[in-house]
């Protein structure tokens, strides 16, 4: 198995810990760190997606079904 399969199915497959992917694991850490520099206020879907983007290949599709799939409110965009 090559290092690119093995980092796709980190991607996909949930951790036995919390039963979070790599992928949800990265999009919660960007939204505590952005709201963090936001001084808690609330960070745009944009914004995220594009911090998001540095870390993992998603569109922006894939990025608001996770976001469902972890109860995270959006703006509705």
């Amino acid at each position: 198995m090559t290092s690119d399969e093995l980092n796709t199915l980190l991607d996909i497959i949930p951790d036995v810990r919390d039963g979070l992917t790599r992928t949800e694991r990265i999009i919660l850490y960007v939204l505590q760190e952005t709201q963090r520099e936001l001084d808690g206020r609330n960070v745009p879907t944009v914004m995220l997606y594009g911090r998001v983007l540095e870390y993992v290949s998603l569109s922006e599709q894939e990025l608001h079904l996770y976001l469902d799939r972890l109860g995270v409110k959006g703006d509705g965009r």
